[in-house]
């Protein structure tokens, strides 16, 4: 059993996703960083997609009433057990009665807690991941509360595994997030797609796991016109009429009625993630064919960080 002695700012039992449940107007939810959650599963010993903690800007402090081997993963994060500071992205031992106090996210705004066995929570749609709007999901529908007990699951038949060193600083961190053309990207003009790509954007404060809106050079379609509302795939990059664009994510509606210009690729959703209030944001247009490429590119790197 681990009690929740502080919550933090969002923390919320996160999985791979639910998926498959759109045309029922259901969102995916799941891990805004898919890539650190199944690094921080694996360093433990668990299926990469069980349930874990998705720890947003400031962590929960937790008191493990037994033993527990744990991992954090994604951004760095001001942790301590005692007076020893936990390391990112390695396996860790809690002693019983052991206390946790997860801090301020440092590079980032997500880090992942994973703790061998994962989070026993009921599966909803076949996923354990918390849909804040729709307040199922996860534990009890809801951020972590202050008195919370969450159990853990027994086991697991999966060795713990560790990172080669420096094998994460291949993943990208400064450079344009990759995009291809949207939906009705033909409803903007060639020098509108263009300015869309060389703008700078910030990430305003409004910001959060359904949508994130950006500040920056407005863009518009080249002429008023009316959309029925429409599917929207993950990673969407809408424009409303004020000209801002939204990055649908994770909580997002399922249908809406503004036009995409573009959409984030499959690989760098997880960038996106890890976008906190402020930070800047440009785009860069790739083909469908290099957005295949990437994600495979970037599954045979998530098997060649592991030792041997």
């Amino acid at each position: 059993m681990i009690r929740v002695l502080k919550p933090g700012l969002s923390t919320t039992v996160q999985d791979w996703g639910r998926f498959g449940y759109a045309h029922l107007g259901i969102s995916p939810c799941g891990a805004a960083d898919n890539i650190s959650l199944r690094i921080a599963n694996l360093l433990v010993g668990n299926e990469e997609t069980a349930p874990a903690l998705e720890i947003t800007l400031l962590g929960p402090t937790l008191l493990f009433e037994r033993s527990a081997l744990v991992a954090l993963a994604g951004a760095a994060c001001d942790c301590k057990a005692g007076e020893y500071r936990v390391p990112m992205n390695a396996a860790l031992e809690l002693p019983e009665g052991g206390v946790l106090h997860c801090g301020s996210t440092r590079d980032g705004a997500r880090a992942y807690l994973a703790v061998r066995g994962g989070f026993e929570v009921p599966l909803v749609m076949n996923s354990a991941s918390t849909d804040l709007r729709g307040r199922f999901g996860g534990f009890h529908g809801r951020r972590l509360q202050a008195g919370d007990e969450l159990r853990v699951r027994t086991g697991s038949r999966n060795r713990p595994c560790r990172l080669r060193q420096a094998s994460l600083q291949a993943l990208p961190r400064s450079r344009p997030i990759r995009v291809t053309r949207g939906a009705q990207s033909e409803w903007f003009s060639t020098g509108e797609f263009a300015r869309f790509l060389e703008s700078s954007y910030c990430v305003r404060e409004q910001s959060d796991r359904a949508g994130l809106r950006l500040q920056g050079e407005p863009i518009g379609p080249t002429e008023a016109r009316q959309l029925l509302t429409d599917g929207i795939p993950m990673g969407a990059i809408q424009v409303p009429p004020d000209g801002q664009p939204i990055i649908l994510f994770v909580d997002q509606q399922t249908t809406g009625g503004y036009p995409k210009i573009a959409n984030v690729i499959a690989a760098d959703l997880h960038r996106v993630g890890q976008l906190r209030p402020h930070d800047e944001v440009r785009f860069t247009e790739v083909s469908m064919t290099d957005a295949v490429d990437a994600l495979r590119l970037q599954e045979k790197w998530l098997n060649r960080i592991w030792q041997d």
